[in-house]
């Protein structure tokens, strides 16, 4: 058994305050969906808007949550560990002045080639001209949301790595205020209603980077602002996106993969995809997220300062808390995704028939969460070590696996089977990843892993069970009003959660063994 460690209580508490934030923007953006699915439902201009939103999205996920922060923090925990504060001000001007650029740059190519960017991503909206022109118009009005959410981007890690993880969780929660506010009192009074969900993104945009700006500047290291491609640190950053576009955002290009092929689907199709990897997201956003956050700069810092064991020890740490919470977060999304559809969205716009379809490719999806997360874990392990390639080799495969299995999956499972192809080419990504990671030696699991295991998905058979047995018939759960539907899935969920952490406890997993190195099967 591994002795006490403080840096462990320090990783517990901060993913445990990056997690709490996140869910309120989760819990935000759950209300934000609602409101959405009730006025617009899985109609034409729904597909559009989910098409026009994906487009940025994927952008800002590439350069800025993807790429850029990986090659970003441990470049600066590198030059903040050497401890020469004029030296972080030159790398994070330089670095903000290069990257504010290349996204204008960026942008204004995104908004003079829309037509071209949904005909790319959407093909299936060329034979409708009045959708297609609908989603270019929502596309040139979400594309600056690119700008100024990546430069918030660059400002969360800067705030992250100095152990500032509060605000940075939060802030998304001011783009679902801004998209509810605009579905709600904006809405009635545009021609077309689903442009004032465009104008959300916007505004959303806008106040990220505000609040987030005056967060960095109490940093005080923003102070020389300029546009130096020599830097030293500028072209090291770069140099390490390039393989870092395409590795880290291999789930993301997965999923824009299956808005295309869905697009060619029946309408609603891409509607459909959306609600349910929302409710995926929920989870994986508020745990998978938070830890990743947490752990990519305690890992840059191991790597600056030499010390491989404390890295060993922080990968082991972060895949066990990822399996005690993925694996009944998985199960449960597979047997409550209609009750859960039904409960938050079934109503007006969305229909019984829109509750089974999303619901089937939500179980899809379900049983990929565990990889979803775990890749969120490994392949920071590498950008740590300032290795972009072996993810971006690794990526490759993933990506080329989901292409061939949404071949095999889509034409007798239709929408569902991209969701299935997404989660299984998430597993060959994560099983891949975890493969290099142990044969390069970077990674030592701590004694006890097969009990521990044992253990977890004991607890997840006893969960399932009750859960089951407490279960009713769809049409009980469409047939329901708001409230009763609430109660019986609000019901459904603490019996579960109950199941699981009493079998846990039961089993001698204690949760303060997640706040030390130590071995949680013991």
């Amino acid at each position: 058994m591994v002795k006490e460690s403080t840096l462990s209580r320090s990783l517990f508490r901060s993913t445990a305050v990056v997690g709490q934030m996140t869910l309120v923007s989760r819990v935000l953006g759950f209300v934000r969906d609602i409101v959405i699915a009730r006025l617009f439902g899985t109609s034409v201009a729904a597909d559009a808007f989910f098409v026009a939103f994906r487009i940025p999205n994927l952008f800002r996920r590439l350069f800025a949550e993807g790429a850029f922060a990986q090659a970003f923090v441990p470049v600066l925990t590198e030059v903040k560990v050497a401890e020469d504060k004029d030296q972080v001000v030159d790398l994070v001007g330089a670095t903000a002045g290069a990257l504010g650029l290349i996204l204008v740059f960026v942008v204004a190519i995104g908004i003079l080639a829309a037509p071209w960017f949904i005909a790319a991503f959407a093909p299936g909206f060329i034979d409708d001209s009045q959708q297609w022109e609908l989603a270019t118009v929502l596309l040139r009005i979400t594309f600056p949301y690119l700008l100024f959410i990546s430069i918030t981007a660059l400002f969360g890690s800067l705030l992250n790595t100095y152990g500032r993880f509060a605000i940075p969780a939060l802030t998304p929660a001011l783009l679902n205020i801004s998209l509810i506010g605009c579905a709600l009192y904006l809405a009635p009074h545009l021609d077309q209603p689903v442009v004032a969900l465009a104008v959300g993104v916007f505004i959303g945009g806008v106040a990220q980077f505000l609040v987030q700006f005056a967060a960095v500047v109490r940093l005080g290291v923003l102070q020389r602002v300029r546009i130096n491609f020599n830097h030293p640190g500028v072209r090291k950053i770069l140099r390490l996106m390039g393989p870092a576009l395409f590795g880290v955002s291999v789930a993301q290009i997965n999923l824009l993969i299956d808005t295309l092929i869905a697009s060619l689907l029946e309408t609603g199709s891409i509607s459909w995809l959306y609600y349910s990897d929302r409710l995926m997201e929920f989870p994986l956003g508020v745990f998978g997220v938070a830890l990743a956050t947490v752990a990519l700069p305690n890992l840059s810092r191991h790597h600056a300062r030499g010390d491989d064991n404390g890295y060993s020890e922080t990968l082991d740490w972060a895949l066990r808390l990822t399996l005690l919470i993925s694996l009944p977060a998985a199960i449960g999304l597979a047997l409550l995704a209609e009750p859960m559809l039904s409960t938050l969205f079934q109503y007006r716009a969305f229909d019984e028939r829109d509750v089974v379809m999303a619901g089937r490719s939500l179980v899809a999806y379900s049983t990929g969460l565990t990889a979803f997360i775990l890749v969120k874990i490994l392949a920071p392990g590498f950008y740590a070590k300032q290795d972009t390639r072996t993810p971006v080799r690794i990526g490759v495969i993933a990506l080329c696996s989901n292409v061939v299995l949404n071949i095999i999956f889509v034409i007798p499972l239709a929408h569902a089977g991209l969701a299935l192809a997404t989660s299984l080419a998430a597993f060959i990504n994560a099983g891949l990843l975890f493969r290099a990671l142990r044969i390069r030696g970077f990674y030592k699991p701590n004694p006890g892993w097969t009990l521990y295991s044992v253990k977890l998905v004991a607890a997840c058979l006893v969960m399932s069970v009750v859960m089951v047995s407490m279960s009713s018939e769809q049409a009980v759960w469409s047939a329901a009003d708001a409230l009763t539907r609430t109660r019986m899935l609000v019901v459904l969920i603490i019996a579960g959660s109950a199941a699981y952490f009493s079998s846990v406890f039961a089993f001698g997993i204690r949760f303060h063994h997640f706040s030390r190195h130590s071995d949680p099967s013991q």
